[in-house]
């Protein structure tokens, strides 16, 4: 008999996980169904290895991912919405009534649909929300909850809709950032390829009408030239599989791990992931406590919406130290991830008894990090690229040309 793991609402809105055992899913819904709980979520429990369930589980998250992308600037205005229609004093039935008839996206209304007749039938906001993984994320659905606990649902909306505000803007300053140093780099592959794949072997009848010796990375360049002629649909294959392969093992704990702390030492780019972890770290944790949601519970939200398995990890020790009376800061600092800057704040917080509004100060100074160190990179990104593609395509020209520039000393052999 198979094992189901569920997340129900009993008569009087308490929020309860377990597992129940049943033939089929039908009767788990009957069992639990008897006593009038609501069922947010019912899952059949994986019994294969550790190794094995977190893979499924994030395979079908990004899948449901990428069936369900909805563009951020469109889940900001839903949110601004809401948070306005809430606290003009219209119910969330009618709020989300009227927002789904107004939405233009399909997919989004379709979604909206589904949590509205959710709410109508007695689901909380964040259960129904909960219901659509794919489009909302773990740090939009706990920050709902934690409006709903503290009964602030229109200020944590409010705040919710900034910060993804400030999401969006940095992502659009990332991308069009990124736009030109991605097009280059395609361009200049693509000329790479030109040149090896059809430049060089046509120079290789020169260099045999020559007769003389050619240069060691002249040679060089026609062996690969000849070896990529021969060998470019396994090239192709190759890469492809590759970039799947490493795609699916960073589905897995481990795989994540070795990729995280791969990316948190890059020069440059390993910064600025550590400094966007902590301003969403920052923000996140300001917005819970402030909201009256307890220590314990907010480190269980933060474990899931840092998106880095090496913080995760610490956090998992931090929430295990402050279980056993050690106090937020000490906790963290003993993680050795957190820098002194922000642990300090965290001190000052504890002893004020404003360590909300701290750790929102501190995620406003990392957010500003953030955008200075995107602010540098777009201004150092275009010189660079220009130096870089014009050294690549002047060494392969010097090196294919070598031989000809050598053809007087060859006539005279």
């Amino acid at each position: 008999m198979p094992n189901f793991d569920y997340i129900i609402r009993n008569e009087s809105g308490s929020r309860k996980t377990g597992s129940i055992k049943a033939d089929n899913y039908n009767q788990a819904v009957e069992k639990l169904q008897k006593d009038q709980n609501t069922i947010v979520k019912l899952t059949e429990s994986d019994t294969s290895f550790d190794f094995i369930k977190p893979f499924i589980n994030r395979l079908a998250l990004e899948t449901e991912k990428f069936k369900n992308k909805i563009p951020i600037t469109i889940l900001v205005f839903f949110t601004r919405q809401l948070s306005t229609m809430f606290s003009s004093g219209l119910t969330i039935e009618r709020a989300l009534h009227f927002l789904t008839q107004e939405e233009k996206h399909k997919k989004f209304r379709k979604a909206l649909e589904n949590i509205e007749n959710d709410v109508k039938k007695g689901l909380l906001l964040s259960d129904a929300l909960e219901r659509h993984p794919g489009i909302f994320s773990n740090l939009y659905i706990s920050l709902v909850r934690a409006g709903e606990v503290s009964g602030k649902l229109s200020e944590t909306l409010q705040e919710l809709s900034s910060y993804l505000e400030t999401v969006e803007d940095t992502q659009r300053r990332v991308k069009s950032a990124m736009y030109y140093p991605v097009f280059i780099l395609i361009f200049l592959t693509c000329i790479l390829f030109g040149i090896f794949y059809f430049l060089i072997p046509q120079f290789s009848t020169v260099y045999e009408q020559l007769g003389s010796e050619l240069p060691y990375y002249t040679i060089l360049f026609v062996n690969f030239s000849v070896w990529l002629k021969n060998n470019v649909a396994n090239l192709i294959f190759t890469i492809f599989l590759s970039i799947i392969s490493i795609w699916f093992i960073t589905l897995t704990d481990y795989g994540r791990l070795i990729r995280d702390k791969i990316l948190l030492k890059l020069p440059i780019f390993g910064n600025l992931i550590q400094q966007n972890i902590l301003s969403k770290f920052g923000k996140t944790f300001g917005i819970l406590i402030s909201a009256g949601v307890s220590v314990m519970d907010s480190m269980d939200l933060l474990i899931k919406i840092v998106d880095n398995r090496v913080y995760e990890l610490a956090l998992i020790d931090a929430k295990k130290e402050i279980e056993n009376g050690i106090s937020i800061s000490q906790a963290l600092k003993q993680t050795d991830i957190f820098p002194p800057i922000f642990i300090q704040l965290l001190i000052t917080g504890e002893e004020t008894g404003e360590i909300d509004n701290l750790a929102l100060k501190a995620s406003e100074f990392y957010s500003k990090q953030v955008s200075a160190i995107v602010d540098r990179l777009t201004s150092l990104i275009e010189p660079i690229l220009i130096v870089t593609v014009g050294a690549v395509i002047g060494i392969v020209l010097v090196v294919t040309y070598l031989p000809i520039f050598n053809f007087g000393s060859a006539l005279a052999g």
